[in-house]
């Protein structure tokens, strides 16, 4: 019997689980979603998996994440109402105004998104501070002091640290600590010293990805991409790729999806050029694998990064960013049902 057959009999106990106590409840919880749970193996697992079996091997597993969430929710909310009824009229105590339920900002449920389509090729997740010194955030980067493109970013200055201008510092932390192959997406907010509008902010957030192994090459940089398009925005996105220059990056890109002249909405937001920038991408520079003590000519990688907030102004038909960041009830609550 092979793994995936070992995950779908799972798949299927954990459907038929029911109980109407507490403890067992609990028991089956921790049993599949605790922090030494079942799927906590098999995710860890998953990295050893061959990549020609990881897509099958993702999909299983996300199914049985699903359902163990499904089931335990539910039984949850059954033993919770029947818990609730105290007399002929319920409680009460209970206010007589409903209370509102908050919901998911939705930069968060984008960036969920994103980062649940990653992991089912093999992405953990990493994070670093916001406040960074010069060497992660330029430096290592392949921006030595007076290199003309650190004028690409206009940084805020905190004494000698700097606000992280991008999340690739992160990646440079994750390389330095020499733990290869490398496979990672890096989410964080990020501050820029530009002037506020309904296209940018002085903050944002981005998700950039890193992929260092032995023999990567571009070819692999570009079909994770594609896999990435066509699982967000949908199968059949058309997708080019145009030659760019980054400074930690050679050769460079920045990859467009088609989002069409069919309306005026989408004629403004392309320049009437029909195409959308959502990201930028390359192989990684060998001065950069070297700043981090790996040996270029063994290993190779790639990198990328998106702007959240962009692409949730594209999900949503958000066309302020300001809107995203004041807290407006009224905007907020239509994504209570998300």
């Amino acid at each position: 019997m092979t793994m995936i057959d070992k995950i779908k009999e799972h798949i299927e106990e954990a459907k038929a689980f029911n109980t109407k106590n507490k403890e067992a409840l609990e028991n089956f919880r921790i049993k599949y979603l605790g922090s030494k749970g079942l799927l906590k193996e098999l995710f860890t697992e998953f990295k050893n998996i061959p990549n020609d079996q990881k897509k099958d091997f993702g999909q299983v597993i996300n199914t049985l994440k699903t359902v163990t969430e499904e089931k335990v929710k539910s039984i949850q909310e059954e033993l919770e109402s029947k818990e609730e009824v105290k007399g002929v009229y319920g409680d009460l105590t209970r206010p007589s105004e409903p209370i509102t339920i908050g919901s998911r900002h939705p930069i968060s449920l984008v960036k969920n998104q994103i980062i649940d389509i990653f992991s089912t090729i093999g992405f953990n997740v990493s994070e670093g501070p916001e406040i960074e010194d010069d060497w992660h955030n330029f430096t290592a980067l392949n921006l030595p002091e007076y290199h003309p493109a650190r004028d690409m970013q206009d940084t805020f200055f905190i004494a000698e640290h700097v606000l992280r201008t991008h999340t690739s510092s992160v990646q440079i932390r994750e390389m330095e600590k020499g733990k290869l192959p490398l496979r990672l997406v890096m989410p964080g907010r990020v501050y820029r010293n530009e002037a506020v509008s309904a296209r940018s902010n002085c903050f944002f957030h981005q998700i950039e990805g890193l992929y260092i192994d032995k023999g990567v090459s571009f070819a692999d940089l570009k079909q994770t991409l594609y896999y990435f398009v066509q699982q967000f925005f949908g199968e059949g996105t058309k997708v080019r790729f145009r030659s760019s220059y980054f400074p930690f990056t050679e050769p460079s890109a920045e990859m467009d999806i088609w989002a069409g002249l069919e309306t005026e909405e989408n004629r403004r937001l392309t320049k009437g050029t029909g195409w959308l920038e959502v990201l930028g991408c390359g192989m990684v520079h060998p001065n950069v694998l070297e700043a981090c003590n790996i040996n270029s000519s063994e290993y190779t990688g790639f990198a990328f990064g998106m702007g959240i907030d962009r692409i949730t102004m594209l999900k949503y038909g958000i066309n302020d960013i300001r809107d995203l960041f004041v807290n407006d009830k009224r905007l907020l609550s239509q994504f209570s049902g998300v």
